[in-house]
């Protein structure tokens, strides 16, 4: 058995083990890397490349098909649904060798292609190795959740793991579970030629402000997508082929069934016992994502127990390097941390939503809203549906929802704005160019402003008696 010392041992070459590898390696410390399946993790191979590259495809053929209010006739596209599934792997090509194992070799990291797992609290086995190290990082991600439901194992699904190596376009998709992967997924499909119900056991995109979600929906209906609210699969059954899935709702017959509910974190075969890190669904941290049982473990990404996006894995390495490198005390916040869904409109939050924010902050809450339909560039580009309101206390902004064209781009002026404690004022004194989308944060920042302006009886006091006094 080789037996390797080093200073940092990461678990896991997804974001977050990528970010600290290559980070402590060019700073000094002695790293080694394990990942016994593929260099890049879930959103490289599984997740957010793949399904983006997916929604791309299908955004083209429905473009075609919607030319119509620009003088450009309609016109059905040939989808080619196995070539659609090359220019996902082609873009996951492209990007691969930033993740490479030998990318990471050059940073001076010792990438060992095992699984690992603990035997004492120091000291990983992975293979035919034991690694001993001073600080161990756990950045494992997650994997699809697939509930027990009666019938499961008797059929042939999909998950966000293997939907993408499905070359044959499916007739009837059905997707239970109405979140962002199962949403987006059924846009995708729908687009490519795909008939496509959704069943969501409770609320479609239950977790995000309703009257975005609306929004979203309505515009999925209206593009031929069957969503099926609380109806909770209670079996699911194959026959000739097709597959049926009975709820309380009643029963739903397609020919491919992709599982979308969630995601459980991937600590099972870690035998964290032996290390005394203490965990349930995920590794139980600090603030500092520092094992709370045992100091010398971290936990970041969906290891951590937290928000499940790759974002949040890359932002967690900042914090933890801070900590592990250079002794410095360092905590992982959440406020400032957005998220998108990847439909069309584009669903983007970040903070509290406005049901969130009122309960937590009562009268002391101003909400300051601005419709794309009042957007110069919205109008010229067709894309005038949607909003985007920014949830202030006290002239900071806390939140903001947006949902319309590019709001996952729109996004990150709130996400600056939160994060570095700016107010609204700071957006309002951007001057952006004319015309774009990006005109709508700072109208959303001038109709915080207006009432104070326009409504106020001492403004319009003050600006009388100048104008009767001022030479």
């Amino acid at each position: 058995m080789e037996r390797i010392k080093t200073d940092v041992l990461v678990i896991g070459a997804g974001s977050g083990g990528l970010s600290v590898a290559a980070g402590a390696s060019q700073m000094g410390a002695k790293v080694v890397m394990l990942e016994g399946h593929k260099m890049g993790g879930d959103c490289l191979n599984f997740g957010c490349v793949p399904s983006k590259a997916l929604l791309a495809a299908g955004k083209q053929a429905h473009v075609m098909q919607t030319g119509e209010p620009f003088g450009v006739a309609p016109v059905k596209p040939d989808v080619n649904f196995a070539a659609t599934k090359d220019h996902v792997k082609n873009v996951i090509a492209t990007i691969e060798p930033n993740d490479s194992e030998e990318r990471f070799e050059g940073f001076g990291v010792h990438v060992i292609r095992e699984y690992g797992r603990f035997i004492s609290p120091t000291e990983v086995q992975a293979g035919e190795r034991v690694i001993e190290a001073r600080r161990i990082v756990i950045a494992t991600g997650s994997s699809p959740f697939v509930p027990p439901i009666p019938g499961v194992d008797e059929v042939t699904f999909y998950t966000n793991e293997t939907i993408f190596d499905l070359r044959e376009r499916p007739d009837h998709l059905l997707v239970i579970g109405g979140g962002p992967i199962g949403i987006e997924m059924a846009q995708a499909h729908v687009r490519l030629g795909s008939k496509v119900t959704v069943i969501e056991g409770l609320k479609a995109m239950g977790r995000d402000d309703p009257e975005a979600a609306a929004i979203v929906l309505e515009k999925m209906r209206a593009e031929g997508i069957e969503i099926v609210e609380d109806a909770m699969a209670e079996e699911i059954t194959s026959d000739d082929g097709q597959i049926t899935v009975k709820t309380s709702q009643g029963s739903f017959t397609g020919s491919h069934l992709l599982m979308a509910v969630g995601r459980k974190v991937n600590i099972d075969k870690l035998d964290l016992d032996k290390a005394n890190v203490d965990h349930d669904r995920a590794v139980k941290v600090d603030r500092g994502l520092r094992s709370v049982s045992n100091r010398k473990v971290y936990a970041i990404g969906d290891a951590a127990g937290g928000l499940q996006f790759t974002h949040v894995a890359g932002y967690h390495a900042g914090v933890i390097i801070r900590s592990m490198l250079f002794g410095l005390p360092s905590k992982a916040k959440t406020d400032h941390i957005p998220w998108v869904t990847y439909t069309d409109p584009e669903l983007a939050q970040i903070g509290p939503t406005e049901d969130e924010a009122r309960a937590a902050h009562g009268d002391a809450l101003t909400v300051a809203r601005f419709d794309y339909h009042e957007n110069d560039r919205a109008i010229a580009v067709g894309k005038t549906t949607g909003f985007i309101k920014v949830m202030v206390v006290r002239g900071k902004p806390i939140g903001a929802t947006i949902v319309g064209e590019a709001a996952g781009e729109l996004i990150g002026t709130w996400a600056l704005a939160i994060a570095n404690g700016l107010k609204m004022s700071a957006v309002a004194a951007m001057v952006a160019p004319y015309p774009t989308l990006g005109e709508l944060n700072k109208r959303a920042a001038g109709a915080y402003f207006s009432p104070k302006l326009f409504d106020n009886p001492t403004v319009k006091r003050v600006v009388g008696f100048v104008q009767r006094y001022l030479p």
